[in-house]
C-alpha cells in the first residue's frame, strides 16, 4: 500500500524515567504475549467463535493508559484484548472470557466482544462496527453531568470512520462540550481495505474540523509520541474545551481476525514493518541504548510475562464452563 503523506505533526515526545520506560515494555510486552497464546489456543479450538488479534498495536493503548488517571474511562471495538490488559484487568479473567469458561470476566457468556469491568472502567468489546462511539459520548456526558473533571477514551478504527453514527456523535459531542477523545486507531487495511482505497482523507482526524473539534495524527508504533499526544488531548478536555481527536496511526501484524489470510498485502509489508517500525523492539533498545536494562534484564522481564500468561491459559483450561443454569441470568429483555 502506498502511504500518504501526513500534514499533522505528533506531539512532541515527553521526558520519562527508566522506570516508567520499563513499565511500557513490560505491558505492551504482557499484551503481545497474551494475544500470541491467544492465536495459539483459538488454533487448539480452545478458543471458539471470532478472536481478533492486538500484536503490532500495543503502543497506542499504552501510551494512552499512561496518559488517564483513575476514574477515566474506556470502551472499544471487538479488538479489545489489549485495552482489557492495559487498564489492569486480570488476564486470567480474560483468557478464561476468550475461552468460554465459568472464570471469564463474563461468566463465559460474552467471549472476546463482550466483556467489562466496572471496577476498571472498561465498558467493552463491542462487536457491531462503530457502535461503541455514540456510548462513549454517553460515559463522556454521565461525567459532564456529574461535573467531574474525567474523560472517556471512546477508540475506533479506519474502517469504523466511514460509519455514519460517528458524525452524528461527533456533532453531540462538540454541541454539549464533552470530555471524549475520539481515538481512532488507524492500522492502515479495516478489515481488509486498504485506506486509499476506502476513505477519501488521508488523515481522518481532520473529519471533525466542520463539528469544530481539534486533532492530530500521531505515530502509533511510539508509545512515547502516543502519551505526549494523550496528555495533550486529556489536558483539552478536563479543562471543559470539549472533545478531541487522536488519529494513531499503527499497524496490525496479523489478519483483521484469526480467520483472516491477509492476502490483500505482502508478507514483505508485513516483515517490513516488524524489523524497522516495531513498537516494543523500540523500547527496547531505548532501554539498552540507555542504560536503563541490560540483555539480561529484558529476558527476565520476557520470562515473567511468558509465566504469567501461561498461569491465565492454565487458569482458562481448568476453569469449569457455566452451568446450564447460567443461560438464565443477566437477562434484561
Amino acid at each position: 500500500m502506498a502511504a500518504r503523506k501526513s500534514t499533522a505533526k505528533s506531539a512532541a515526545k515527553p521526558n520519562v524515567s527508566p522506570e516508567e520506560l520499563l513499565e511500557y515494555y513490560r505491558e505492551m510486552l504482557l499484551i503481545r504475549r497474551f494475544e500470541e497464546k491467544a492465536g495459539q489456543l483459538y488454533g487448539m479450538g480452545l478458543i471458539g467463535g471470532f478472536c481478533h488479534l492486538y500484536i503490532g498495536q500495543e503502543a497506542v493503548v499504552v501510551g494512552l493508559e499512561a496518559a488517564a488517571k483513575e476514574g477515566d474511562k474506556r470502551i472499544t471495538s471487538y479488538r479489545d484484548h489489549g485495552h482489557m490488559l492495559a487498564c489492569g484487568m486480570d488476564p486470567k479473567g480474560v483468557m478464561a472470557e476468550l475461552t468460554g469458561r465459568e472464570g471469564g470476566y463474563s461468566k463465559g457468556k460474552g467471549g472476546s466482544m463482550h466483556m467489562f469491568s466496572k471496577e476498571k472502567h472498561f465498558y467493552g468489546g463491542h462487536g457491531i462496527v462503530g457502535a461503541q462511539v455514540p456510548l462513549g459520548a454517553g460515559l463522556a456526558f454521565s461525567d459532564k453531568y456529574r461535573g467531574n473533571d474525567n474523560v472517556t477514551f471512546t477508540y475506533f478504527g479506519d474502517g469504523a470512520a466511514n460509519q455514519g453514527q460517528i458524525y452524528e456523535t461527533f456533532n453531540m459531542a462538540a454541541l454539549w462540550k464533552l470530555p471524549v477523545i475520539f481515538v481512532i486507531e488507524n492500522n492502515q487495511y479495516a478489515m481488509g481495505t486498504a485506506q486509499n482505497r476506502s476513505t477519501s482523507t488521508a488523515d481522518i482526524y481532520t473529519r471533525g474540523a466542520p463539528f469544530g473539534i481539534p486533532g492530530e495524527t500521531v505515530d502509533g508504533m511510539d508509545v512515547l509520541a502516543v502519551k505526549a499526544a494523550g496528555e495533550k488531548a486529556v489536558a483539552h478536555c478536563r479543562a471543559g474545551n470539549g472533545p478531541y481527536i487522536l488519529e494513531v496511526k499503527t499497524y496490525r501484524y496479523r489478519g483483521h481476525s484469526m480467520s483472516d489470510p491477509a492476502k490483500y498485502r505482502t508478507r514483505e509489508e508485513v516483515q517490513k514493518m516488524r524489523e524497522e517500525r516495531d513498537a516494543i523492539e523500540h523500547v527496547r533498545q531505548l532501554l539498552l541504548t540507555g542504560g536503563h536494562a541490560s540483555e539480561e534484564d529484558l529476558k527476565s522481564i520476557d520470562k515473567e510475562i511468558k509465566a504469567v500468561v501461561n498461569e491465565s491459559a492454565e487458569f482458562a483450561k481448568e476453569s469449569p464452563e457455566p452451568a446450564l443454569e447460567e443461560l438464565w441470568t443477566d437477562i434484561y429483555a
